[in-house]
């Protein structure tokens, strides 16, 4: 599994300290240095089941800058706020985990980050 994160953000902190506390394995991703391509933001949004619109930090002075409110929230404007979530990670709603299972979830609780753990791949067992 493999969270995205902000190391400033109090909730991508919490939930690695559940994941750590949980044991699981995971990988992190700063991604506001690792910035997601386009099509990785696609994938993570086809695992989430969401649209970009749905993961967008409107609040955020780049969103207000881009006018993100007025944006269609419409197919034929999907690909605009992808390329826009590119061009500003910080606008990515955070954190993400990406789970086992293909999954993903925006990992703002903890009762999201658990869901993201029940979905691990169980320990591989040796034959005796």
């Amino acid at each position: 599994m493999e969270i995205w994160i902000n190391p400033a953000c109090s909730k991508c902190r919490s939930a690695i300290s559940l994941l750590d506390a949980e044991g699981a394995d995971y990988t992190i991703r700063r991604y506001l240095e690792d910035v997601p391509a386009e099509d990785e933001i696609r994938e993570v949004l086809e695992r989430l089941g969401l649209e970009p619109w749905d993961i967008t930090r409107t609040q955020e002075a780049a969103a207000k800058e881009l006018g993100l409110k007025e944006w269609p929230r419409d197919a034929g404007a999907r690909e605009r706020w992808i390329a826009a979530l590119a061009a500003h990670p910080k606008l990515i709603q955070r954190p993400v985990i990406t789970a086992d299972d293909g999954t993903a979830v925006v990992a703002r609780t903890e009762e999201a980050v658990r869901d993201a753990l029940s979905r691990r791949e169980p320990p591989s067992s040796t034959p005796l």
